[in-house]
């Protein structure tokens, strides 16, 4: 008997629609060979959400999401809802489902395709076989930490971190590790600050427990200068909110397109898989979105939330052959395009490749 797996799916606003339906694609080409069975369940979130029911999270959807395995996600937003209260803007919905699903790890990972080492700002030696993997804690840290003032004259923040925090966000790095080159290197800033003292001690910790995996320290100043120095000495960055934010930026660039990096959100349950772009309302419906972020953001669905490795390798496996064949969506057409696709037409590219 096949593995089936509940997927809540969020196709959102703009192109989120298209780029979803290309994921769904590729999945159901997949799945029917892979010995497991999706069973989708829309939901509504967002812009789509606020034309249907008045509010950018409807209640269905929250209660919606909680029975699933995972959720494939595409993008949110728009001009047609920026006058609206800040509590119900499209954004509004996406804060508030994540703080639902607990996911408190957000992994951003940074791969330069061969084909496209051209597309980044950096030279093509230093970008060449880049794989990295950023795991940013983010419910904790400076950004939510207690007491926070704006005050006339001055102004301040408190960076915390429990122990329970930083365990668990360095047992997810240290086992995405195991799945990976089995290297660590943790970002802190604890020359300086007491909480990165912590961070770094708590983290040797849980190291420990992971033998075989190389644990390195690094400060996050010289962390953001060998980002760009040297990026294939990284495999896995662990590490704490802001510094997280920052560097996970910097990394996305290193492959040169947005519309080519995936992100997941996991934590306590369900996992949120998205690509780190917006909704590009300027170009909705125009079929000309580029769906490979989506596509791998569904990879790592399957790697990370459903254990198929097997079947994400395949999806993975299937993007190298059709960045290699020369196939592009417009964004990518000055490099080494050979056939121009249309965001279907990469989603048809994908579906057959990985049903080989």
């Amino acid at each position: 008997m096949g593995r089936n797996y509940k997927i809540g799916v969020i196709k959102g606003d703009g192109i989120g629609p298209e780029i979803i339906d290309e994921a769904m694609k590729v999945l159901d080409a997949l799945s029917a060979n892979m010995g497991f069975n999706l069973e989708y369940n829309e939901m509504l979130m967002g812009g789509a959400a606020i034309d249907a029911t008045g509010v950018p999270l409807p209640d269905e959807t929250i209660q919606g999401v909680k029975k699933c395995d995972a959720v494939l996600f595409g993008a949110i937003g728009g001009p047609k809802w920026d006058n609206v209260e800040r509590h119900l803007r499209p954004e509004s919905g996406l804060l508030a489902l994540r703080k639902e699903m607990g996911t408190f790890a957000n992994l951003r990972p940074a791969m330069v395709y061969d084909e496209l080492v051209n597309a980044s700002t950096l030279k093509a030696d230093v970008v060449r076989g880049v794989d990295i993997m950023v795991v940013r804690e983010l419910t904790g840290g400076i950004y939510f930490g207690q007491p926070r003032e704006l005050l006339k004259d001055r102004a301040y923040n408190t960076m915390v971190y429990t122990r329970e925090e930083v365990k668990r966000i360095a047992h997810v790095a240290f086992e995405i590790a195991m799945k990976r080159d089995k290297r660590i290197c943790s970002v802190d800033k604890a020359n300086v600050l007491e909480v990165s003292q912590f961070w770094r001690e708590t983290v040797i910790e849980v190291a420990k427990e992971y033998p075989e995996v190389e644990l390195t320290h690094m400060y996050v100043d010289n962390a953001a200068m060998q980002l760009i120095r040297n990026p294939k000495q990284f495999d896995v960055i662990l590490t704490g909110n802001i510094f997280g934010d920052i560097l996970s930026d910097a990394a996305s660039m290193l492959s040169g397109s947005i519309g080519l990096l995936p992100s997941a959100s996991t934590g306590k349950g369900v996992g949120l898989y998205e690509p780190i772009h917006g909704s590009a309302p300027d170009i909705a419906g125009q079929g000309i979105a580029n769906p490979l972020a989506t596509i791998s953001s569904a990879s790592m669905m399957l790697r990370y939330a459903l254990n198929e490795s097997e079947a994400a390798d395949k999806i993975d496996d299937a993007i190298k052959k059709s960045l290699a064949k020369g196939y592009r969506t417009g964004d990518l057409g000055a490099y080494d395009a050979v056939e121009i696709c249309s965001c279907s037409e990469i989603g048809d590219i994908i579906a057959k490749y990985v049903s080989q």
